[in-house]
């Protein structure tokens, strides 16, 4: 397509005076965006007031201050159990945007388990070891502390992973109900997932990674994560922000997320090659296979009321490793749910609607102590 020629010199300092106010704009859009991603660093995450109340090496539970009474406080406390790679501040993120400011403006009692950062002196925790030694342990400080009999565990991502094993290694463990976020559990059919595949023996030798790097780096792991949906992880994310500059709010919500993202931990050597080979090689959880220090964690076991949350959208932990364990556990009262949302996503905007709403609804229906 042809340009017309402009016909005298007053036009042609009109169009390069509004070439230069665009470009001015653009580049003070720019400069905002950079800022907002340094911001990102240093914006303050996880501020629902708490407390340590207990420790064990680097990790530590956490219980977050009641803003209720205590009559008017559910009666069994809330234990959440993140994964191993990843800060556990996801669930408290921002004022307004945080999971667990939610839960207790609804009156639950809510403790967290941080695992902490292992450094090289941890390199030989076994993956089994933070759900017979760890896990356990927290429990009974939780009891103690609380008062209560019971308590409701809920696992997200390998925490769920975690707590399942928990469950099944544990069936005298007084649980009033499991709920589980997104569970990577069943790897029969590895390639819905690419993280499942990338981990096959066909493509990484496991032992030499653990023998050479001792814990695998919180760098490597975020490079492989991110390599999942590379468009939307380095191109997408930063659209976004471009998208809501004009928001102060949102771009808060945006530098919370991006520095928790960015601010990933270690996974401990043996951690990660017994959760390569034995679970997601060996499927040994879901086969009922996998035995701890003689025991077998059966899934059989399970008899606590179960609530099982898959999200449509989820590439990291597609909704078919998660669903098989339904027909395994002997609950009787169990459900099912798929949310619209992506694996973080239940953790955001789009869990703040659809999700938590349910998961209280569920805990207060079975918060009456047995």
């Amino acid at each position: 397509m042809e340009t017309q020629p402009l016909s005298n010199a007053a036009e042609m300092e009109d169009a390069a005076l509004e070439f230069q106010q665009q470009f001015q704009a653009a580049y003070l859009r720019y400069l905002k965006g950079a800022r907002a991603v340094i911001a990102s660093r240093d914006i303050p995450v996880g501020l629902t007031p708490k407390e340590t109340i207990w420790t064990l090496n680097k990790a530590k539970l956490n219980r977050y201050q009641p803003v209720k009474t205590p009559e008017k406080r559910y009666p069994i406390p809330v234990l959440l159990v993140y994964a191993l790679i990843n800060k556990p501040y996801i669930f408290d993120l921002r004022p307004g945007r945080s999971f667990i400011e939610y839960m207790v403006n609804q009156g639950f009692d809510m403790y967290l388990l941080d695992w902490g950062t292992p450094g090289p002196e941890d390199k030989n925790i076994r993956f089994d070891d933070y759900a017979v030694e760890y896990l356990p342990r927290a429990v009974r400080k939780l009891l103690r502390v609380s008062g209560a009999r019971e308590f409701h565990i809920l696992g997200y991502c390998i925490g769920a992973t975690l707590t399942t094993l928990y469950a099944a290694l544990f069936p005298e463990a007084p649980i009033r109900t499991i709920t589980l976020l997104t569970p990577p559990l069943d790897f029969a059919a590895r390639r819905d997932s690419l993280f499942s595949l990338w981990l096959d023996e066909k493509y990484m030798n496991v032992d030499r990674l653990v023998n050479s790097l001792g814990n695998i780096p919180a760098e490597l792991i975020e490079v492989a994560s991110k390599m999942l949906k590379p468009v939307e992880n380095y191109v997408g994310a930063y659209q976004n922000l471009a998208d809501r500059l004009d928001d102060p709010q949102a771009v808060e919500n945006w530098e919370a997320m991006h520095k928790w993202v960015h601010d990933g931990v270690p996974f401990a050597g043996e951690a990660f090659r017994q959760w390569v080979q034995d679970l997601v090689r060996g499927n040994r959880l879901i086969k009922n296979e996998f035995v701890v220090r003689g025991r077998r964690a059966d899934l059989a076991n399970i008899r606590a009321p179960f609530l099982n949350v898959t999200a449509e959208f989820d590439h990291i932990v597609p909704p078919s490793q998660s669903m098989s364990i339904m027909d395994l556990i002997s609950s009787q009262d169990k459900q099912l749910i798929q949310i619209k949302a992506g694996h973080v996503g239940i953790m955001g905007s789009s869990g703040k609607r659809l999700l938590w709403p349910q998961l209280v609804e569920w805990l207060e229906a079975r918060s009456i102590p047995s």
